[in-house]
Order: C-alpha cells, then sequence, then structure tokens
C-alpha cells in the first residue's frame, strides 16, 4: 500500500513480459526478482480481466508516468488479519468520539484522486497513481469489484481508503487523510464495521509503521499464498 520508489527498469535482467491477451497467464510468483524485490513481468494493460486476474495471483501493478506497467508480488509480503486488528487506546477513545461520518463507495473517485495527489509530509508521495491507474480502478469500482471507505468532516472529504475485493481478500491499494486518524479510522471501520465478516485478510503489500501500529505483519511468500488461495478459491 505504501511504496517508496522503483528501480529503473533498464537495470532488470531478463523480465517476463506480458501478451497482448488480458487473460493471458503471469508468471509463477517464485520467478519475481530479489533486487528490486518482487518485480515480476512488465508490459500488458489495465483492463478489468487483467487487473483481476492479477489480484486473484497476488500480483499487482505498479510504476510512474512514462514507465511500461510493471508488475509485482515482494516477498515477504505485508498483510493484516481482521481478528489481529490492534487498537490502540488513544484511537479506540477518538473513535468513540465519533469524529467523523464514515460511508462506503460513497466517493470512489474522490478518493482515487485524494490518494494520487502529492503529499510533502509524507513518505508515500502518491504520484505512482497515474491517470491511466485511476481510470482502470474506477472501471473496477463500476463493475464492484474495487471499494472506498470515506471519512468526512461535514461536507469535507478529509480521510479514506481504497482497494481491491476478490473473494475474502481486500488488497488495500492507497489511504489519505486530511485530519488526525481520519484514515485510520477508515481503515478500522472497514475491517470492523462494513466488511468485517467478508474480508479474511487485507493484503498492505509493503509494510509502512502506523500499519504495523494496527497489528501488520508480514509473512513469507508460502503463507501467503496458501492464505490467497483459502481466501479467493
Amino acid at each position: 500500500m505504501w511504496r517508496n520508489g522503483l528501480t529503473e527498469v533498464s537495470r532488470m535482467e531478463g523480465p517476463f513480459w506480458l501478451s497482448d491477451d488480458p487473460q493471458g497467464p503471469f508468471p509463477p510468483l517464485h520467478l519475481a526478482l530479489e533486487q528490486p524485490n518482487g518485480l515480476l513481468a512488465v508490459g500488458g494493460d489495465l483492463s478489468p480481466q487483467r487487473l483481476l486476474n492479477a489480484y486473484s495471483h497476488g500480483i499487482f501493478p505498479w510504476y510512474s508516468e512514462g514507465e511500461p506497467i510493471l508488475w509485482w508480488s515482494p516477498a515477504p509480503r505485508a498483510v493484516l488479519f481482521p481478528d489481529e486488528l490492534h487498537i490502540g487506546r488513544s484511537l479506540k477513545k477518538r473513535i468513540r468520539q465519533h469524529p467523523f461520518k464514515v460511508t462506503l463507495n460513497h466517493a470512489f473517485p474522490e478518493v482515487i484522486d485524494a490518494c494520487a495527489a502529492p503529499r510533502s509530509n509524507t513518505e508515500e508521495s502518491g504520484t505512482w497513481i497515474t491517470e491511466e491507474m485511476k481510470q482502470a480502478y474506477i472501471q473496477l469500482h463500476q463493475l464492484g469489484h474495487a471499494h472506498s471507505v470515506e471519512c468526512w468532516d461535514e461536507n469535507q472529504l478529509v480521510g479514506g481508503i481504497y482497494g481491491i475485493q476478490i473473494g475474502k481478500l481486500f488488497c488495500g491499494e492507497s489511504m489519505f487523510t486530511r485530519s488526525n486518524d481520519a484514515s485510520k479510522i477508515a481503515l478500522v471501520t472497514l475491517l470492523t464495521e462494513f466488511k468485517g465478516d467478508e474480508i479474511g485478510m487485507m493484503d498492505i503489500q509493503m509494510m509502512s509503521p502506523h500499519l504495523l501500529q494496527l497489528g501488520a505483519r508480514e509473512v513469507s511468500r508460502t503463507e501467503y499464498q496458501r492464505e490467497l488461495a483459502r481466501l479467493t478459491g
């Protein structure tokens, strides 16, 4: 979910180039490179068929404007199991105060726009969410596969999260906050209220400090693939 920069494609040795068939196969995950960690394939497109095929196999796109589409499956993998969600004392107190109105799927395009905006005060710039990616995920949302949670302060959108759901797997793509704890409250509400019975694991892809505080942990590729098969099969 938090991605800190790309190694240049020109340094890769032997990348797997995808065919033009959006339903064509991806290579097995064990063929992903160690450096850069998790790089598996190059090319293809962001059609709904290819994206759903990718996520169902533990693969996600991540690239910068002007680059070919890069497909990743890093190891270890950062995940958050709902039954391991840790809500600290101060966050519990904040949630009890009901500081925001929290909604599900009320403003998906606005959430992804906010996640894509540059952020000078965090390690994640958001600039990896290209216009092509925005339109692809909005299309997945329209098809019922992508979801957003929004936090509102009166009529102002102050935080949120979006991701892809396949079976009982939720792949968190990005989140943003414009008010203290807004993104954390969006995530907690997603896992405990909106989709509490529908999510067995949240794939957050790469660890961040505040997700670690919420109970996220890293798992091996073997464990990740086992959970992936259980939740999406």
